[in-house]
């Protein structure tokens, strides 16, 4: 069904920039980027995957049965995303908030043409139907001049929520917890721009230039587009194994070494940080255990402190074994939505995140990757993430942070325009900082 050709890249340093500004000229790209990182799970420096061969779109009513059927039709590689509100698919929940993007809930495609680079070693798994095409898009890609624009309106970012609310908000979040409805639950808001002309392959470069994440991602369906920076991986399978790396802790970074140094080590023994990640990690532990094998759910890392270029981060990682036999698909159902953008008991934080806050998610705290036709697959979390639906004109961003009982709310809200400020750095650069 593919062709599998295997090919030692000449030393170009752009070859990255031409491949996904070549991949410009396709209805349907998905370029992820792991940034050269370190991690142990990581498979590849950066994958592109364009051109639809076949795809499915879909609201939440039956999501993962259609995803489950498409993918046992295609047998192949798919690529695409999950919304967040899939969540009323899993569970008898609402999305009842405003919605000014408009993404479909689901939508997978089986790209005819996929990149995959590791080191100087690029892999090309074209279908059969296009597989004389590979060297002919090979020259193009090497003789493209890389070409740089810039945005052609002004980009004015609208807070979702004041500040004022926003403390309202946690605290009546915190009154929740007081009285035992929850123990923690992840809190959102949006910053969006209305009538926007954006260059998004722009703001995605620049965007990743700043973070340098371990999952950055560029997607486009039509007139949708994600911008990705996020430094977090909702679940992985390789073979029969399971990873999750959940990520609750964050701490700014700072130019001089000691005062970093310090941050990262107050990020480490900091009570509140380290209870929210442990909190999130038994609910990750509870969702695979759904379908591990017996005694298989285990934690590699718990509370470890990694480094990006912007911020310090807590991650655990939590792994699994399941049969030969589970679907795919019913590993990531079981699990979904992640536990790092809910909360804990899970149901009862989803409804109270619901009331509380004012935008749809949608897109935002879901997930973006692939399935590949073994069975394996890995997809990140969607956060750090410019959301743009060309057709509207409406650009969104969201960001948030686990309230727990020792929050304090005007601390939470420092930490949300913290995380904000890659994004609005990309956007609306003079006031990035406000």
């Amino acid at each position: 069904m593919r062709n599998f050709i295997s090919i030692d890249l000449a030393t170009d340093n752009d070859f990255k920039n031409k491949l996904l500004q070549w991949a410009q000229q396709f209805r349907e790209v998905v370029f992820l980027d792991s940034n050269n990182s370190n991690e142990p799970y990581s498979d590849f420096d950066y994958l592109l995957a364009v051109d639809a061969f076949t795809s499915i779109q879909t609201d939440q009513h039956r999501a993962f049965l259609d995803l489950e059927e498409y993918y046992s039709q295609t047998k192949d590689w798919i690529f695409g995303y999950l919304t967040y509100d899939l969540k009323n698919d899993v569970e008898k929940l609402k999305s009842e908030n405003t919605d000014e993007l408009a993404f479909p809930d689901l939508f997978f495609f089986q790209p005819q043409k996929i990149f995959k680079i590791k080191g100087n070693v690029l892999e090309l798994y074209y279908l059969n139907n296009c597989d004389d095409e590979w060297e002919r898009d090979l020259k193009e890609i090497e003789q493209l001049i890389l070409f740089d624009e810039i945005p052609t309106t002004t980009v004015n970012i609208e807070q979702r929520i004041s500040e004022e609310e926003y403390l309202l908000k946690v605290s009546d979040m915190l009154k929740h917890i007081q009285s035992g409805d929850i123990y923690e639950a992840n809190f959102c808001m949006e910053f969006f721009a209305q009538n926007a002309l954006i260059n998004p392959l722009q703001l995605y470069r620049q965007l990743d230039g700043i973070s340098t994440p371990p999952f950055a991602v560029f997607f486009k369906n039509n007139k949708h587009y994600a911008l990705g920076a996020s430094p977090e991986r909702y679940l992985k399978k390789v073979g029969t194994k399971i990873i999750s790396q959940p990520i609750k802790g964050t701490a700014k970074r700072f130019a001089d070494t000691v005062a970093d140094q310090n941050a990262r080590i107050a990020l480490q023994s900091n009570l509140k940080e380290r209870a929210e990640n442990i909190m999130i990690v038994d609910l990750v532990r509870n969702d695979l255990s759904k379908t591990a094998t017996k005694g298989s759910v285990k934690v590699e890392e718990l509370c470890e402190i990694y480094t990006y270029k912007q911020v310090h981060q807590m991650i655990s990682t939590v792994v699994s074994e399941v049969s030969v036999n589970t679907s795919p698909v019913a590993v990531i159902q079981s699990t979904y939505p992640m536990g790092s953008m809910t909360g804990a008991p899970k149901i009862s934080a989803m409804k109270i995140i619901e009331a509380l806050e004012e935008s749809k998610r949608g897109l935002y705290s879901g997930a973006i990757g692939y399935f590949t036709p073994t069975g394996d697959f890995d997809f990140n979390v969607v956060i750090r993430t410019i959301l743009y639906n060309e057709a509207k004109r409406y650009v969104s961003f969201s960001v948030g942070s686990a309230i727990t009982a020792l929050a304090e709310p005007q601390a939470e809200y420092e930490e949300c325009l913290l995380k904000a400020r890659a994004m609005r750095t990309v956007l609306q650069p003079e006031r990035a900082d406000k």
